[in-house]
Parts: structure tokens; sequence; C-alpha cells
């Protein structure tokens, strides 16, 4: 497993050995002890996700109120995605950056997001599925987005693709007014759950 980490703290791409023959290809997406040895703790898993999507469809960008929060675990199993990670804690050096990173099938490729990240991709192929471990349960008092589309935030969504999105997603403030409104996570709160984890 050869892991990376990614210039905006908390994000990771975790990238397995792949077996392919015949019969098609054989990895291991996720694997406690490389997750253990890159971050110190490891992965509470309170709840799996599995999204279908179209080509297209943007989901996010979302996040969760922190603590808890909740950090996600995802990798694509079918089709291929553009994963955007997008720094929404107010006070981070990286605040209002986001990076890219593209997740298919064939590499079995996952990033991990800790907890205050906000999250969103779009598919890159029709039936494209998206798998999260996720570290809590879902809680809809406690989950917020912003735009995906925010020209603040210029995310990098391919120009050949047309944006799909809930109504959710698509009536979600910018970054700025989500920032006016107290919606964001800390740095501070989000650094010091981050320590609690590791003990």
């Amino acid at each position: 497993m050869q892991v990376t980490e990614l210039e905006i703290a908390g994000a990771w791409v975790f990238e397995p050995q792949v077996f392919p023959d015949a019969r098609g290809l054989f990895a291991a997406p996720f694997q406690s002890a490389a997750f253990r040895a890159a971050l110190g703790f490891d992965l509470t898993v309170a709840q799996t996700n599995h999204s279908v999507s179209a080509r297209g469809v943007i989901r996010g960008v979302h996040f969760a109120d922190t603590p808890p929060g909740q950090a996600k675990y995802v990798y694509c199993p079918r089709g291929a995605l553009l994963d955007v990670i997008v720094d929404v804690r107010v006070g981070s050096p990286t605040f209002g950056q986001h990076l890219a990173v593209e997740l298919d099938a064939s590499s079995c490729r996952a990033v991990y997001l800790a907890e205050g990240l906000g999250h969103a991709f779009v598919a890159l192929t029709d039936d494209t599925v998206m798998s999260y471990l996720c570290s809590t349960p879902y809680n809809p008092a406690g989950e917020h987005g912003i735009s995906p589309l925010d020209p603040e935030l210029g995310l990098p969504w391919p120009s050949d693709v047309e944006p799909l999105l809930s109504e959710k997603d698509s009536t979600a403030p910018g970054l700025a007014q989500a920032a006016a409104d107290g919606m964001l996570p800390s740095w501070e709160a989000c650094t010091g759950w981050y320590a609690t984890l590791r003990g």
C-alpha cells in the first residue's frame, strides 16, 4: 500500500497494489495496518455509504460539525470520478483551498478526509459507484454543505461534463456566506479533535 499525505492537512491518498489476471483483478482498498502506520490511530467505521451516479452528477461540498465530525475513507469500485477535498476549517493555513484526486475502479485508489474537511466529487462515467467508510453515523442536524459551483472556490469540474446537482447542493451557500453565518468548523476545534484521536 502506497500512502501519500496531501498538501491540505488531514487529507491522504492510499493506493493499494492491484493484482489483475484473466478473471479480472483483486485489490484491498482499505488496510488497517497501513492506515494506522500513516495516521497514528485506527479508523473507526460507524457507517458505510454507497452511491451510484450518472456522468456529470456532482455530490457535495459536504462537511459535518466538528467535533465529532465525520471522517471519510472513500474509493470508487465502479466507473471513475474526480474527488475534491476542500478546506473549510476557519483559521486553517489552507482555508478555502482544494485538492482533486481521480479515483477509479482499475487503480482502487482511495482518499481519506479528516473531520472538518469538505468533500465533493463528480462522476466521470455513467453508473459510477462511490463507497464511503464513515467514522460516525449520518447526523442530519450536524450535516452542512457549501455550493460546489461557488466561483470563489473555483473547483476543477471538467468543462466537458454538464453538472447535475441535487436541490440541496444547488441552493447551498457559498464559502464566504457559510463563514459569515457561522456554519464552518474551526481549525482549532478540528486540530483539538485530531489530537484526541491520537491519544
